[in-house]
């Protein structure tokens, strides 16, 4: 199954704590040029076609390559060519820091989620590119509501090119499970009925587990859903009962869809992505179903790029073109690809039928009908700001998993 790094993954630990130094990526393979300086006008266009390489710590290729292939493919004098390397969130500012400290970029762009962006935030890594440039990125006005939100969490910092709901959702084995839970009180009972049969990763290492955690508070009716310290009493008493039902937290996602399709655990939680996506590539038996909470919010997502400071003014003016570019609804409906973002595109009119048709395929076959009116339905809430997301994952790591799992 494809590797997801989802936008909350465990490196939001980087936000309060320097990231120890790592090696630069490879070289773009162009010569050193100029960086802009602070104020100064960025071309309409570069003078000559540049090439980009790109870091992506959070699976964004999937889904935005495409997007970037296109762009190259249309204008070849701003763009020569594209680059593309992974890596993990937890290391970006061992990655980055040094290359903006010498002044030596050989990183161009950045795809990553919250936690890479504000992590990068903190180290003074990003241009500003919103504030300084956002009169060149205009198709920013056209973000679906919840991911202008999810923008705004960005700062100025970072350009929200890729968004959806998440979940919480829950996905079963209808061979087990004849009545599915539709609230909380109802999936404790039947986690305390069926022990061993439910489960769900740590938070910090899983998107389907962090966006278990932080819904539970709006279903639960907690104090204050925003405050993890001060707020979730109700849903820290809750986790500590349902923990009683389970003896073993996976550090990945990847280990819950793997103990779901060998029947090890017959319920867990999950999000429209996840129910999607491991059904497609057959790593679930598409007789796996899914359901919601009868009352729920969505804790949305999002994926950001974001320019190390010191780049050049030629290449700013690429990559703002080529941004502007990614904002439009057929270049943004490339989003939906094999639904592991479900639906993807940030951007109102991106609709399905202007998505490639392989994706169209596999949403008719492995989506659920009832996803879209749910997303128009039920209310949306932004995730905990990243300190915020810190204490939680502290908190769960200490008195909720502490013993059932291993940090790898």
């Amino acid at each position: 199954m494809r590797v997801r790094r989802s936008s909350y993954i465990a490196s939001a630990f980087a936000v309060v704590a320097l990231a120890v130094t790592g090696c630069a990526a490879p070289n773009s393979g162009t010569a050193p040029q100029a960086a802009a300086a602070a104020g100064s006008t960025i071309p309409a266009k570069p003078s000559g076609p540049v090439s980009l390489h790109i870091l992506d710590v959070a699976g964004n290729q999937k889904l935005t390559q495409p997007m970037i292939d296109d762009f190259v493919k249309q204008h070849p004098d701003v763009i020569s060519s594209v680059s593309w390397e992974s890596g993990g969130a937890p290391d970006l500012v061992g990655t980055i820091k040094p290359q903006v400290e010498s002044g030596k970029l050989s990183v161009d762009l950045v795809m990553t989620g919250t936690d890479g962006l504000s992590a990068g935030i903190g180290q003074n890594l990003w241009v500003p590119i919103v504030k300084s440039y956002g009169d060149r990125l205009s198709n920013q006005k056209n973000y679906v509501e919840p991911a202008a939100k999810m923008q705004a969490l960005a700062d100025g910092f970072g350009v929200a090119t890729v968004y959806y709901p998440s979940g919480p959702l829950m996905q079963y084995n209808p061979a087990v499970v004849k009545s599915v839970p539709k609230t909380p009180e109802a999936l404790l009972a039947w986690a305390k009925a069926n022990p061993g049969k439910f489960g769900y990763a740590r938070p910090a290492n899983s998107g389907p587990g962090r966006t278990f955690l932080m819904g539970l508070p709006y279903m639960l009716g907690d104090k204050d859903p925003k405050d993890p310290v001060k707020g979730w009493d109700k849903t820290w008493a809750y986790l500590k009962d349902l923990g009683s039902t389970i003896t073993n937290y996976p550090t990945g996602t990847g280990q819950v869809i793997t103990n779901m399709a060998d029947g090890t655990w017959a319920l867990i939680p999950t999000t429209t992505g996840w129910d999607i996506n491991p059904r497609a590539l057959s790593k679930e038996p598409a007789t796996i179903q899914a359901a919601p909470f009868d009352t729920f919010t969505w804790v949305t997502d999002a994926q950001y790029a974001a320019v190390p400071k010191g780049q050049s003014a030629d290449k700013l003016s690429a990559i703002l073109l080529l941004l502007q570019d990614m904002l439009t609804p057929e270049q943004n409906a490339k989003a939906y690809d094999s639904g592991y973002f479900y639906p993807g595109p940030a951007v109102t009119g991106a609709t399905l039928d202007k998505a490639p048709k392989a994706s169209q395929e596999v949403i008719a076959k492995y989506g659920r009908t009832w996803y879209d009116p749910l997303i128009e339905k039920m209310p949306k809430a932004t995730p905990l700001t990243p300190d915020q997301m810190v204490k939680a994952f502290d908190i769960w790591d200490r008195t909720i998993g502490s013993g059932k799992y291993t940090v790898k």
